[in-house]
Formats: C-alpha cells, structure tokens, sequence
C-alpha cells in the first residue's frame, strides 16, 4: 500500500514572545548602526587645532590622562543681536576667559579639577613673564604656546585638548535642557546680562553664560568665578553625558552637532576621548584652583602669584597619579 501523503495542515500563530525577541533584536541592530554611523560622523566633523607638540624639556608622560579645558572669549559665529543679547561686547580676537586642568588617573581614584587663574603670573617661551592668558593672545601664541606654557609651569604632561567659545557654550547648555546650579547668593549684573536669586535652579545658555563671567560677587572676584567655572563645568559634562541624554535623540542629537560646530579638540583627542571626559567628571571629581599666595602689581597690571610649595606639591601628586593632598585644595 502506498505511503500516505501527509498533510501539513494550517500553520499555528506564531509565538508572541519569538515575534517580540526579534523586533527587539532588530532594533538593537539598528541602534548600534546608528550608533557607529553616529560615531564616525560626528569624529570627522570635530574642529581639530594644533595644540599639542613635542619641544625640548617637555615633561616626560606621567599616569592618567591629563586634560588642558579652555574657554575663549571668541564672538566668532554670534551676530549683532546675538552679542546685545548675551552681553558680550563686540571684543574682536580671541582670549582665554577660562582655563583648566582635568586629571583623570588611571586606577579607582577620583579625577582632579584645578583652575588656572587667567592672571597667574608664569614664564611665557619668548615673552619673559606675564599673565597665563598672555599666551594665548600673543600674535605668535594661540593653543599650541598656552599648552607649552602650562605644560612647563605645572610639570605635567597634556594629553588632550578641547577648547569652546562664548557661541558654542550657549548651544550646548541649550541642547541638553539647561543646566541645574546652586547658586550660593543672589547676583545682580547688568554687564554679564543676569539677575539670578539665590537657590537651587535650571539655568539656560544665556543666563548660564553670564553666571560664569560675572565678576560681580565675593571680595576676590575671579577667585569667585573660578569656583562658578568648576561648578559650571561639572555640571554641564555629567549632564551631558549622562543616559537621559545620550539615549535619547531629541537631546543627543542637537548636542553632538553643536558640540562639533562650536567645540575645538587637539589634533590626537577622538570622540571616544570626549565621552571618557565626561563619564570623569560625573564621578565626582574633587575640584579646586591652583594655591596661589596673592596679588601683586607688575607693569601697572595685577597678577596673581602661585604658592609655589603648595602648587609644587599638588602638580607633583597629580604627575604621580596620586591623591592630592588635602592641605593644598581650596574650594
């Protein structure tokens, strides 16, 4: 007899489960798709300067990862109204407003904030002495002679480089929603463009912009200011790059593209550099401002002069990958 044909019959309904397993797969594919493309787009539209270079009597490399952070006065990209708005004057060429160092160590440690102050009076290659922000605006200066200024100062070697103008702080600030600050007294400054009361608030790129210029607080202003920048700076990074922004598109996206069109980066710091930067500073980095000793009046300009033991003896613990000590840190 011959074998019978055996029907197959109607299929069942596919399992609920399966059926989710592989959209979900698939959109995972998908995110790491864009997720690459996302990555290689924004690493070649990154603005790369020439900042670091090697001269004789560099500082050898020491552990950890060392980063030169610099805020510029540039008006570069803001228009008339943009500048009345903001209340940034119409200062053609570019200064330094702003300059850190971030040391990020190599084991479980916490990363270091230290301020430069812009007048620290320092050796400048070619110039004699003057104000640290000197070296920037020198007609032969720019990013490379500020990084060989600091690099010599603190005996520590730069391994990274990023830099930001008055512009692209306001984007930025903007692209992740604003920012939140505890501002610590209420400031008044018609010349920063900002009345903030006192308290804990959310601040946007304008107002976030003239809360770290403002020099209208505290009996040593820009020792004020400095502690603003720090606390500014922390802020904005461990925002941006924590997974309420990265995951989402609405904010990733408008931040990558003002961070590209408004952020400068050394020749050797790539995207991934950017984001080990920001997982730093949302690990609660101590934060703090070079000791300095006081004020003095060279040339009819005030300088600020460093404690040079106590300045000695935190660079030499952040050169070493170690903890700074507590007697150096002010904050």
């Amino acid at each position: 007899m011959p074998n019978a044909i055996r029907s197959k019959g109607p299929k069942g309904p596919r399992r609920p489960g399966r059926l989710i397993a592989r959209i979900l797969a698939g959109l995972l594919v998908l995110l790491l798709v864009l997720a690459v493309a996302g990555y290689f787009t924004i690493d070649g539209q990154l603005k790369r300067i020439e900042a670091l270079a090697d001269y004789e009597g560099r500082p050898a490399d020491t552990p950890g990862t060392t980063w030169l952070l610099v805020g510029s006065d540039s008006r570069e990209g803001l228009s008339k109204a943009q500048r009345r708005k903001l209340a940034t004057g119409n200062s053609v060429g570019r200064r330094t407003d702003t300059m850190m160092l971030l040391h990020i160590p190599d084991g479980d440690g916490r990363p270091t904030l230290v301020s430069l102050p812009r007048d620290s009076y320092v050796p400048i290659d070619g110039h004699g002495s003057d104000k640290l922000n000197a070296a920037y605006s020198f007609k032969d200066g720019g990013p490379k002679l500020l990084a060989k200024t600091v690099e010599k100062a603190t005996g520590l070697r730069i391994d990274n480089y990023m830099e930001i103008g008055f512009g692209g702080f306001v984007g930025i600030v903007d692209a992740i929603g604003g920012v939140e600050i505890d501002v610590k007294q209420s400031i008044r400054d018609p010349k920063a463009g900002i009345n903030l009361k006192k308290g804990v608030q959310t601040l946007d790129g304008a107002t976030a912009l003239g809360y770290v210029r403002t020099r209208a607080t505290g009996s040593i202003p820009d020792f004020e200011r400095t502690q603003r920048q720090r606390q500014f700076f922390s802020a904005v990074v461990k925002k941006a790059a924590s997974p309420g922004v990265l995951l989402n598109p609405f904010t990733s996206i408008p931040l990558a593209f003002s961070a590209t069109d408004s952020v400068a980066v050394g020749e050797e710091t790539a995207t991934f550099d950017l984001l080990s930067l920001g997982l730093a500073m949302g690990d609660n980095p101590v934060t703090t401002i070079v000791p300095f000793s006081g004020f003095e009046s060279i040339n009819g300009q005030e300088v600020v002069r460093w404690d040079r033991d106590k300045a000695l003896r935190l660079f030499r613990a952040l050169a070493q990958d170690k903890q700074v000590p507590k007697d150096v840190l002010a904050r």
